[in-house]
């Protein structure tokens, strides 16, 4: 099994090593770019688009590390 994300030398962390790991941070960038902008179209003020977006992008980051997290080199 090809692995998609490696773990940093130094400190915290994955890196995508292989196109999919690069096509899955791609991903979770316009998921959380794009919720942004759709929320914040939708909201009323700087706060309402805060509110809703910060719990949606923590789901986001969550489902990223779960994915780098199975992914790693056993």
């Amino acid at each position: 099994m090809k692995v998609w994300f490696k773990a940093k030398r130094y400190g915290y962390g994955w890196y995508p090593s292989s196109w999919q790991g690069l096509l899955i941070t791609i991903t979770f960038l316009l998921l959380v770019l794009s919720s942004f902008f759709f929320i914040d179209k939708n909201s009323h003020s700087v706060s309402d688009t805060l509110i809703n977006f910060i719990p949606l992008t923590i789901i986001l980051a969550l489902i990223l590390f779960l994915i780098a997290y199975s992914q790693r080199p056993q």
